[in-house]
């Protein structure tokens, strides 16, 4: 895969391309990353990359000239490297929300090419050379850099090889559209909390049953949005009823110890 960023700042992701899971991809060909600053397409001696919107209005937008001459020259690189086909996405606070399943389909690209927004935005014609326009949430940052790290990072640890255990990425936190499970590792007892018994069963079966309901029970209590788009079988849904009614359960006998209470009052 080849990943082309073109940021105004592309000095701020040398530290994190160099460093741990994306170094070791880079290192072993996994992955080609590119970076260009958007100045060096400037067309004037000052390097300008930005100018006041038409019409008026608080902030700077990045002029679309740059931004033009910069995708020609990646497609240019890219066309003389045998790379074919590309994807453009644009980092931006009006953008799609990103998730795992987009990360999913971009990581079957050959070719990204990742814009990172700034200022408070990007002359208009720009979008229509853009493929995607992707946020990382409702919160305003800076510019796009961290969101293009984000999304590079969710990339590349999907690209085969790229994590040390077969199946990591398949099985972890959101791939399946629900939480992970709660994890432990030694030691089995600390400040007189101990690891759930189960766990040190060696019962691969009962592990993976109480992997599963500890799963969906951290999903309903902390995200129940996933469950609506979430992969779930009969046995699944089964587990959901029970919980359910444990927390009736729950519910109703501390309602009726606060009565009692009262009472005594």
């Amino acid at each position: 895969m080849r990943i082309d960023i073109i940021s105004l700042f592309p000095q701020v992701f040398l530290p994190y391309i160099h460093t741990s899971m994306m170094r070791k991809a880079v290192e072993r060909g996994i992955v080609r990353i590119f970076l260009h600053n958007l100045r060096d397409y400037a067309l004037d001696k000052h390097r300008t990359t930005d100018d006041y919107p038409y019409g008026g209005g608080a902030g700077m937008l990045l002029k679309p000239e740059p931004i033009y001459n910069a995708l020609e020259e990646v497609k240019r690189e890219c066309k003389e490297g045998g790379c074919e086909g590309h994807k453009i996405i644009l980092t931006s606070p009006q953008g799609i929300p990103f998730k795992q399943t987009l990360a999913e389909e971009l990581a079957k690209e050959g070719h990204l090419v990742i814009i990172c927004g700034h200022y408070e935005g990007v002359d208009e014609r720009v979008l229509d050379w853009v493929d995607e326009e992707i946020s990382l949430g409702d919160f305003v940052l800076t510019g796009g850099e961290v969101p293009a790290m984000a999304i590079v990072d969710a990339v590349v640890r999907l690209q085969p090889s790229v994590l040390s255990e077969e199946g990591a990425a398949r099985e972890e936190s959101l791939s399946s559209g629900i939480l992970e499970y709660p994890q432990f590792t030694r030691p089995s007892e600390f400040q007189r909390e101990e690891v759930p018994p189960i766990l040190r069963s060696g019962n691969h079966q009962e592990v993976a049953k109480w992997r599963r309901r500890r799963a969906l029970e951290r999903t309903l209590f902390r995200r129940p949005d996933l469950l609506a788009g979430a992969k779930l079988s009969k046995e699944d849904i089964q587990i959901l009823r029970e919980i359910m009614e444990d927390l009736k359960n729950l519910l109703t006998k501390k309602t009726e110890n606060l009565k009692e209470g009262e009472m005594q009052i």
